[in-house]
């Protein structure tokens, strides 16, 4: 059975840095492209970053670059999302997805 299971979230202040993970397992994760998106009730649910299987290419939003870092462990079949200087935009509900199956979502709240 395929399944992500996401975790990390929580409530922290602005400026202040998460690390989310998302546990795969029922695939050949080493072989997928892993994405992390994000949903609110507000805004679409948006494609922030992505990490090539076999390339290994990694891809951003802008509204997240050069403040979210998506990395993966092959070995322990996570993949992960180091976010830092974290905005009150960046309020969501946080999802991985290997192109088929999302995770249940862990939820990140950016607030004083």
């Amino acid at each position: 059975q395929v399944q992500l299971v996401e975790s990390g979230g929580g409530l922290v202040q602005p400026g202040g840095s998460l690390t989310l993970a998302c546990a795969a397992s029922g695939f050949n994760f080493p072989i997928y492209t892993m994405s992390w998106y994000r949903l609110d009730p507000v805004k679409p649910r948006e494609l922030i970053a992505f990490i090539g299987g076999v390339t290994g290419d990694i891809e951003y939003a802008d509204s997240v670059k050069g403040r979210f870092t998506i990395s993966r462990d092959n070995a322990k079949n996570v993949v992960y999302l180091e976010m830092n200087n974290l905005k009150p935009e960046d309020t969501a509900v946080y999802y991985c997805n290997n192109g088929a199956v999302w995770g249940q979502g862990t939820q990140v709240i950016v607030s004083s």
